[in-house]
């Protein structure tokens, strides 16, 4: 066989084997893609099943009346009256998720997310990009009292699931009264949350369902609007285990939607010993409403 027939053979055989890959990452891909699906959409269900009725279907301004100030000047703010209660929301995402525990790695992401805050529950379904072609999909959710933090490559190889404990519920729990910005009719009163007095610029909020109890301390601007959510605590995963770490949300950019002033960025971190080291950076790109 003559150096040019081999030549050929090879350049045919190489040919071969990586449309062999296209095709066989293509079919994981597919498959990956499907399974997700269903896995969301049975997350899904379990919120509907959880949901109900509500007491109060408008927002009153004479209800505020027991709030601390800080806490009155937001909701004034950012609500009108006959406002109608939140009972859905429906959000993309885009952003950046920083993969490095103690540094700077930053992937960009998209995502949708499903909240119901009658009884408290989101799905964030989160795609971040790892490498070129290579998607994480991620499942950090809320859900019927309990707590889900799912990854996988491609929605088929396992890489992180932590669910059912009560330090997951926990960190769950506390990012849906954080992100309570986005559907402020979630912090008025008879919805769940109490209210605590600390000075002329925060309150802390506290949130029950079933046997978890959480309390965020919420930071008010002079705009009124809400500028940080701090926890003094909460779970940090480094090195395989976790730790409990001072954390906070930040949001800017607020703007009406249905009626009421939310913020369409956000920022989410851990303050270390070193520096504040964000995780999170996203914007709002959608965001849909239903009411009771």
């Amino acid at each position: 066989m003559g150096v040019r027939t081999v030549i050929v053979v090879a350049g045919v055989v190489l040919t071969v084997l990586v449309v062999v890959v296209v095709v066989t990452v293509g079919i994981m891909m597919a498959v990956g893609n499907r399974r997700w699906q269903n896995e969301t959409a049975a997350l899904h269900r379990r919120q509907e099943a959880e949901v109900r009725p509500a007491e109060v279907s408008t927002y009153d301004p004479a209800a505020l009346s027991t709030l601390p100030d800080p806490v009155q000047r937001y909701l004034e703010t950012v609500l009108t009256p006959g406002q109608r209660m939140v009972a859905a929301v429906h959000i993309e995402h885009s952003g950046t998720f920083n993969m490095d525990e103690t540094g700077e790695r930053w992937r960009p992401f998209r995502s949708t997310q499903r909240v119901r805050t009658q009884r408290p529950s989101f799905v964030w379904d989160g795609r971040v990009k790892v490498l070129p072609g290579m998607n994480a999909h991620v499942h950090d959710a809320y859900v019927d009292g309990s707590g889900i933090l799912y990854v996988t490559l491609w929605g088929l190889v396992p890489m992180v699931d932590i669910r059912d404990t009560p330090e997951i519920a926990r960190g769950e729990l506390m990012r849906y009264l954080a992100e309570t910005a986005w559907y402020p009719t979630a912090l008025l009163p008879g919805q769940g949350v109490t209210w605590s007095a600390v000075d002329n610029h925060s309150a802390d909020a506290t949130l029950s369902d079933g046997e978890t109890t959480v309390t965020l301390r919420f930071i008010f601007g002079s705009d009124n609007l809400i500028e940080r959510v701090y926890a003094e605590e909460r779970d940090r995963a480094v090195g395989g285990v976790t730790e409990p770490t001072p954390w906070d949300g930040r949001f800017t950019n607020y703007r009406q939607q249905d009626g009421m002033l939310v913020p369409m960025d956000g920022d989410v971190g851990w303050i270390l010993p070193t520096g504040r080291l964000s995780y999170w950076r996203g914007r709002m790109e959608q965001v849909s409403y239903t009411f009771h």
